[in-house]
Order: structure tokens, then C-alpha cells, then sequence
């Protein structure tokens, strides 16, 4: 049995500091909010606790591996927990993330907090969201249209923007 100690926990964590989310490369796990915890367990062997974007999203196992690897390469024992509640949202994201986002050229989730749900209430239905203006990553422009509600991911919506032409994805707020 490995014990977890401060120590090995804050090593952990540095060790897991650098790893990048499989599908938008230029947003670590930490940043994007998937990265929940580094822990002692129950039995005192050190747990990673991620949180998936959505219960269905294709690169948790990626993540998983990426995380397991990290450690193994920094000689680091732990285990990776998934943990479902409380339910990932895009509060979670970081500002450096959104700005890294805008920069890459994902429009950033409008605040998935301001919304009229009750807090801990999430809405799934198309009449959930609410149409606001997204503005383009490329030039800024509120003038952009919804041309398909699934991206790239199932966590984007693809849009164009009406004044410079460029289509892109929006990073739906949840």
C-alpha cells in the first residue's frame, strides 16, 4: 500500500499539471475543469478525481491513459477515480481557459451560471439555451449565426460569423 502524503499528493499534482485535454490541445485538464482533485483515498493510496464533460464524452479513456502515464513517468503511485456528481459545467473552465479557447479559435461558453434554472438544475432540451450573440474568435463580431448545433465535438455548436466569413466552433455552456 502506498500512503499518501502532503508531499506526494502536491507531487501528483505537479506531475499532472502539464496534461492537455485530448480534443482541444492548448486547455490542460486543470484548466478546463476535469482535473477535480488529487487525494488520499480511503485506503490511503493517492486518487486523481476527474469529472467528464458530459457522461458520454469518447476521451475520457484518453484522459484516463494520459493521467495513468504521467504518473508511471514521474514514478508516482495513484489511481484515477471518475466521479459523476456534482455534474461538470462550464463554470468549472478557467478565465485562462476561455481566453486560450478564444485564441485557438473555439468561441468560449457564454456563463453557464447566468442562467434562469434554478442553481444545480441543468436544462439538455433545445429550448434550454438561450440565443445570445456569440461573438466570433476570429474577429469579434456579435454578427454570427448557429449553423449547426453539434461542432466538431458534441460539446460544440458550429457557427459563422456574418461579417468576416469564417465558420468556427462554440463551446456550448452548460
Amino acid at each position: 500500500m502506498n500512503v499518501a502524503t502532503h508531499a506526494s499528493l502536491q507531487a501528483i499534482t505537479e506531475a499532472l499539471a502539464h496534461l492537455a485535454d485530448p480534443e482541444i490541445p492548448v486547455i490542460s485538464l486543470r484548466e478546463l475543469g476535469i482535473l477535480r482533485d488529487v487525494r488520499e483515498g480511503a485506503d490511503g493510496v493517492p486518487e486523481v478525481v476527474i469529472t467528464p464533460t458530459y457522461s458520454g464524452c469518447p476521451a475520457m479513456g484518453q484522459i484516463e491513459d494520459d493521467i495513468r502515464a504521467a504518473l508511471n513517468a514521474a514514478g508516482l503511485p495513484g489511481r484515477v477515480i471518475t466521479q459523476l456528481s456534482p455534474a461538470w459545467t462550464t463554470d468549472w473552465m478557467s478565465g485562462a481557459a476561455r481566453e486560450k479557447l478564444r485564441a485557438y479559435g473555439i468561441a468560449p461558453p457564454q456563463c453557464g451560471s447566468q442562467s434562469d434554472t434554478p442553481a444545480g438544475v441543468l436544462k439538455f432540451s433545445r429550448y434550454a439555451v438561450r440565443h445570445t450573440a456569440v461573438p466570433c474568435p476570429q474577429c469579434g463580431s456579435p454578427n454570427t449565426t448557429q449553423t449547426s448545433p453539434f461542432g466538431s465535438t458534441a460539446c460544440k455548436a458550429l457557427y459563422r460569423c456574418l461579417d468576416c466569413l469564417e465558420p468556427f466552433d462554440y463551446f456550448k455552456p452548460y
